[in-house]
């Protein structure tokens, strides 16, 4: 009999020394486990709030607080222009870029298109209130200046709204054909009547397209269309060097060198009359001035 009781407290303190240990184990893995959650969140990146369109907008659709949504998004990597907040107040300069103001009712308008959970970005989107066109794409203090063009001074049917394009006049100056750089680097806000930049009318010729331009832009711009030709130029996204002063006449386009006119002063003679009779002689004496 005791030596029944001894097996059955050598089995317990057996399954006791088990059960510590198998206890030890899970307590280890699960503090393991802690440490690597621990280790991994401080190593992750930090996530940031971003405004994102539920559905796909396209160009002047117009959208409201309904068909917006916040997600996240690793910080360092957010489009410029995004908003944090679908709704902010007004007046905050430390309260978080939002897409409406609280209290806002009125829509804004797309103006590219945009994908489904795509940010939404100040740049592509109207105020409230304001629908996509040209209202919606000029800056502050500027103008809509409109340029007649065809096949060959508007680069074929290349040009879309938010292209640069340097702007170049041809005509008569000084009794020689002439051609100068007017201006560079215009903005087109608009091709004939479309401020769509994505439009797909790729072969398309426009007849009009219509720049930003400061006033006195408009005035030169005025005078120069209605006194010779204007040709435009696309400016490539990546250049950025200077352009100076270009202006080319047919003369220094083929090479002609005027010829140098020297005018070569007469010599001067002095004379002196006398009367001899009847008859009057001019003789030659040397000048004294």
């Amino acid at each position: 009999m005791r030596m029944v009781v001894g097996l059955v407290l050598l089995l317990g303190v057996a399954l006791a020394g088990v059960a510590v240990y198998m206890a030890q184990d899970t307590i280890a893995r699960a503090q393991a486990e802690r440490d690597y959650l621990r280790a991994s969140q401080a190593n992750a990146p930090r996530l940031v709030d971003v405004v994102v369109s539920k559905k796909r907008l396209k160009y002047g659709e117009r959208f409201t607080i309904a068909d917006l949504e916040v997600i996240k998004v690793q910080a360092g990597k957010v489009p410029e222009g995004a908003f944090q907040v679908i709704t902010g107040p007004q007046g905050d300069p430390k309260a978080p870029r939002s897409v409406f103001f609280e209290g806002e009712t009125r829509p804004r308008a797309a103006l590219r298109s945009v994908e489904v959970f795509e940010p939404i970005l100040e740049g592509k989107v109207t105020k409230p209130g304001v629908d996509a066109g040209i209202m919606a794409n000029l800056s502050s203090n500027m103008r809509a200046f409109t340029i007649n063009v065809d096949v060959v001074s508007a680069v074929s049917g290349f040009l879309r709204p938010g292209d640069r394009v340097d702007v170049y006049w041809s005509g008569e100056a000084g009794g020689k054909a002439v051609t100068k750089l007017l201006d560079t680097n215009l903005k087109l806000i608009a091709i004939d009547q479309s401020a769509d930049a994505d439009r797909s009318e790729e072969t398309r010729i426009a007849r009009t397209v219509t720049a930003e331009v400061s006033p006195e832009q408009v005035a030169a711009l005025t005078l120069a269309q209605n006194t010779g030709r204007l040709t435009l130029s696309l400016v490539g996204s990546q250049d950025t060097a200077e352009i100076g002063a270009i202006e080319i006449d047919r003369d220094r386009l083929l090479g002609i060198q005027a010829k140098e006119v020297i005018e070569v002063e007469a010599a001067k003679v002095c004379t002196i009359r006398t009367r001899k009779g009847g008859d009057v002689v001019e003789v030659e004496i040397p000048c004294t001035n």
